[in-house]
């Protein structure tokens, strides 16, 4: 079967209503893009989970459905304003069709994700690449359901911060383990212990399973799990990186579990989003920004008072 994207641009009020009431028509998937993309106009939009975003869309929408080539695109469009009770009539809307070409996609998606290097050694290699460097720190992990390759700014700050800080001989907690790509640099940087919790199911055992290709004991588990085998457990090393508003909320529970002159850092934190979750470990710590990388930033702190 061959497809084709209908691309439609509309006005920024426009733009969700529309996109919802393709999927209702029949769409096979709906996604909304910055028109201006790759001009001076362009806009970044951010937000997080369990927190209604300022903006939805941009001034300039493209919203993009993607269909079957033997769909009539018009009678489509027009099913989804009645349908949505829109405030657009079709003759307001002009769309142009865009065809997706039949492709090997299993090849072109592994063509998409080249062995990643990350700081000073370390290398995050998909499977079915051969390995840059052999003397390196070789993660082999391809992309899946769970968060974590190394490509996002938060997750390579996170590494960079534990090759330059390596745990060795200690203890080490990755609270939002995601795929356990952060618990796996821990591990091969010598580590003594290494924990990891998800609230995902799926990511717990996409971690476990690249625990297993990498040659490394790493202990996952859900958070009640967690709480309920190791109440007491501290670590030396407690590493977050999720998003500021769940890591706000987790402060408490977070420092509660270094040990005594341990370390925390924590990252999927917007660089404007910093102060504010200092501000909520400040009861607890002193955090301050390691690094910063595209607009994202880790912060870092010990349990000085304690040592």
């Amino acid at each position: 079967m061959s497809w084709t994207e209908i691309v439609i641009e509309v006005a920024r009020q426009h733009a969700e209503a529309l996109s919802d009431a393709l999927m209702e028509a029949g769409a096979l998937s709906v996604s909304v893009e910055d028109a201006d993309e790759g001009t001076a106009a362009e806009q970044p939009l951010f937000g997080e989970p369990g927190m209604e975003p300022t903006e939805t869309a941009w001034d300039r929408s493209r919203v993009v459905a993607l269909t079957p080539t033997e769909e009539d695109h018009a009678a489509l469009i027009a099913t989804a304003i009645e349908q949505g009770r829109l405030t657009l009539r079709p003759q307001d809307i002009s769309y142009t069709l865009r065809p997706v070409a039949d492709q090997d996609w299993v090849r072109l998606t592994q063509s998409q994700f080249d062995p990643i290097h990350i700081g000073k050694n370390i290398w995050v290699v998909p499977s079915w690449h051969d390995v840059p460097d052999p003397d390196a720190l070789v993660l082999e992990l391809d992309p899946g359901l769970a968060f974590g390759t190394g490509s996002h700014p938060t997750t390579r700050l996170c590494m960079e911060w534990l090759e330059a800080h390596a745990p060795r001989g200690l203890s080490v907690l990755d609270y939002g383990c995601g795929s356990g790509i952060l618990a796996l640099v821990a591990a091969k940087l010598g580590a003594a212990q290494v924990t990891g919790v998800d609230i995902d199911p799926q990511a717990i055992e996409a971690a476990r399973y690249n625990s297993e290709r990498n040659c490394c004991v790493i202990d996952y588990s859900l958070p009640e799990i967690f709480s309920a085998s190791q109440s007491d457990t501290r670590y030396d090393l407690v590493v977050a990186n999720i998003l500021a508003g769940p890591l706000k909320l987790l402060a408490p529970m977070l420092c509660k579990r270094i040990a005594p002159g341990g370390k925390l850092v924590l990252s999927g934190i917007l660089t404007q989003q910093a102060d504010e979750v200092a501000a909520a470990y400040a009861p607890f710590l002193n955090m301050s920004v390691w690094a910063e990388r595209d607009g994202w930033v880790a912060l870092a702190g010990a349990d000085a008072a304690k040592t």
